[in-house]
């Protein structure tokens, strides 16, 4: 995301922040400064600072991982979304906050969901979700807020680890392919959800950020690309990296999460209002993840191989130069 901003508006002018050391690459393409959301100082100071009038707000607590630690979860989740929404009342900013389809519950419909529906999630996630919602509404319409948000589906990309939610299994599942061809996945083969690639999420993103105020009807919008199973995307990668790819099940806490979740998601305000029209289904999903994530694994068995070779040399061959 950082790297489309500073592509389209330039380097200096997109600061990436966050609570971890950034690596030197991270360092070298513009700004960065340390912001932790439950400071609403130092969010404050470093608006002035630098000038910000967008904000896009990612920090958050996932659903697995919420689970596991909720006063963590409702603290960043919560406390830390409403010292950003007060940031952005004080400076008239325009603030992005991403929500999910984890705020929608057990008593949802599963099919289609609607942007407008029964929302009653049973997670820390989704209870936090449907606040952040509700309350960007609500400071929009009381205090001009200029408040957008998207529910992301499970997104998918090679370039990060899995961040402690329940469609992860849709990222480690290559991983697993590719150094054991074999996974061993924590939902049920036919559990399917809605997902989408990174690609598409961060374009979807920015036509959000971008779109004018007058184009959207709403504040909060579905957006949806595609929709697999555990056994479905198997399927795919056999297809497309090894017939004899081994997929086993050891369903966990997680899957009373995925059960509560859509399968499909309806967005057709999102696609009317700002243009959102992913490119990547499940076939495109899979390639690319393969073509990235395969001279990885490539690359570490070469360095393995070559490492234990070194090993099995005698000494006095090592030495003898």
């Amino acid at each position: 995301m950082v790297n489309t901003l500073r592509s389209k508006y330039g380097q200096e002018n997109v600061i990436a922040s966050d609570i971890k050391k950034p690596t030197l690459a991270q360092r070298s393409t513009g700004p960065f400064v340390y912001a932790d959301v439950l400071n609403y100082r130092a969010l404050d100071q470093i608006v002035v600072d630098y000038g910000i009038d967008w904000v896009v707000h990612f920090s958050a607590i996932l659903s697995a991982a919420g689970e596991r630690n909720p006063a963590l979860g409702l603290n960043v989740n919560i406390n830390g979304f409403q010292n950003i929404l007060e940031v952005a009342k004080a400076h008239k900013l325009r603030l992005l906050s991403p929500s999910t389809m984890g705020a929608f519950g057990p008593s949802t419909p599963k099919d289609d969901t609607p942007d407008l529906t029964i929302m009653r999630p049973n997670t820390i996630y989704g209870i936090s979700k449907v606040h952040m919602e509700l309350l960007g509404e609500y400071y929009c319409e009381k205090y001009g807020v200029d408040f957008r948000s998207l529910r992301y589906p499970g997104i998918i990309s090679a370039d990060s680890p899995p961040g402690g939610g329940t469609t992860d299994y849709a990222v480690d599942i290559f991983h697993g392919a590719l150094e054991h061809n074999r996974y061993t996945c924590f939902l049920k083969a036919e559990t399917r959800l809605p997902m989408a690639y990174i690609d598409d999420c961060i374009t979807g993103t920015v036509q959000l950020l971008e779109a004018p105020a007058e184009s959207l009807t709403q504040r909060t919008y579905n957006v949806h690309a595609c929709a697999f199973s555990p056994e479905e995307l198997a399927q795919e990668i056999r297809q497309q990296h090894s017939k004899d790819f081994v997929i086993d099940y050891a369903p966990d806490f997680r899957q009373d999460i995925a059960d509560t979740w859509p399968r499909t998601m309806a967005d057709i305000a999102a696609r009317k209002d700002w243009g959102w029209n992913p490119l990547f289904g499940t076939s495109d999903i899979v390639r690319s993840m393969l073509d990235k994530l395969a001279p990885v694994y490539k690359d570490a068995a070469i360095a393995s191989q070559s490492q234990t070779a070194s090993a099995e040399v005698p000494p006095a061959a090592v030495t003898a130069n």
